[in-house]
C-alpha cells in the first residue's frame, strides 16, 4: 500500500448532495473508496456522477437533529462493514446583524455545524477507537480564524469546530484515530455564485488572494484525501487552511 492509497476504505461524507461535499464523495469514490453519501435532499446527482452503484450509498438524513445519527452509522456498517473515514462536511449559515440575530437562527446553525458534528464523530469513533484506527476530517472555515460580519452563529460554530478538532485529537490520537480539519477559502461552488457575480465583491476577494484566483472543489478534495490517507498518520489536531494564501495577507 502506498502512502496515499485509499482503495477498499469506507467513508461517510455528510452534505454530499451538493457543493464541496459532493466533490469529496466523487473524488473519494474515484480513489477506490466506498462512500456513504449523507444528506437531507436527493443524492441522485451525486450517485450519477460517481457512476458505480457498488461504490456509493445514499443515506437520507437531516442532521439538524441527533435523531438520525445512530441510523446513519448502522446503515453504513450494514452496507460496508467498518467505517474508516468520516468527513463532517454538512453545514448551514444564517445572516443578520448581531444586534438582530435570533435564537432560532443561532440554534439551527449550531445544531448542524457543531452539535451533530460532535455526536456523529462520537458514534463513529465508538467503532474506530476499539479498532485502533480511523480518520475523522472536519470541514472548518476561514471563520475558524477570522470574525467575519453578520454571521455570528456561523463564526462561533466554525471556531468551535477548530477547537473540537484539537480536543478529539488529544483524546483519540493516542488510541489510533486521527482527527483533523480543513478550512476552505473562497471556492467556486453554487454557494459562492452570488459573490462571483458581484464585480465589486469579486474584485475585492481576488485582490486579497495571493494565488490570484478562486479555488476549485478539487483543491479541497486534495486536502481531504491527504488527511484520509496513511500519509497523514502523524498529523493530529490541525485545521489546515486551503485558501490560496488568503490568511497570509
Amino acid at each position: 500500500m502506498t502512502l496515499f492509497d485509499l482503495t477498499g476504505k469506507t467513508a461517510i461524507v455528510t452534505g454530499a448532495n451538493t457543493g464541496l461535499g459532493q466533490a469529496f464523495a466523487i473524488d473519494l469514490a474515484r480513489a477506490g473508496v466506498r462512500v456513504a453519501c449523507v444528506g437531507r435532499s436527493s443524492m441522485n446527482d451525486t450517485l450519477a456522477k460517481i457512476g458505480d452503484p457498488d461504490r456509493a450509498l445514499a443515506v437520507q438524513a437531516d442532521i439538524g437533529s441527533l435523531e438520525p445519527i445512530g441510523r446513519i452509522v448502522s446503515e453504513v456498517t450494514e452496507w460496508a462493514g467498518d467505517i474508516d473515514i468520516l468527513v463532517n462536511n454538512a453545514g448551514i449559515i444564517r445572516r443578520a446583524d448581531a444586534l438582530d440575530f435570533t435564537e432560532d437562527d443561532w440554534d439551527a446553525v449550531m445544531d448542524v455545524n457543531l452539535k451533530s458534528l460532535f455526536f456523529l464523530s462520537q458514534a463513529v469513533a465508538r467503532q474506530m477507537v476499539p479498532r485502533g484506527s480511523g480518520k475523522i476530517i472536519n470541514i472548518a472555515s476561514l471563520l475558524s480564524f477570522q470574525g467575519g460580519i453578520r454571521i455570528p452563529s456561523y463564526t462561533a460554530s466554525k471556531s468551535g469546530v477548530a477547537g473540537l478538532t484539537k480536543l478529539l485529537a488529544c483524546e483519540w490520537g493516542p488510541r489510533g484515530v486521527n482527527v483533523n480539519a480543513v478550512a476552505p477559502g473562497y471556492i467556486e461552488t453554487n454557494n459562492t455564485q452570488a459573490l462571483r457575480d458581484d464585480p465589486a465583491r469579486n474584485k475585492a476577494i481576488l485582490d486579497r488572494i495571493p494565488a490570484g484566483h478562486w479555488g476549485q472543489p478539487s483543491d479541497i478534495s486534495g486536502a481531504v484525501m491527504f488527511l484520509a490517507s496513511k500519509a497523514s498518520d502523524y498529523v493530529h489536531g490541525i485545521t489546515l487552511p486551503v485558501d490560496g494564501g488568503w490568511l497570509a495577507r
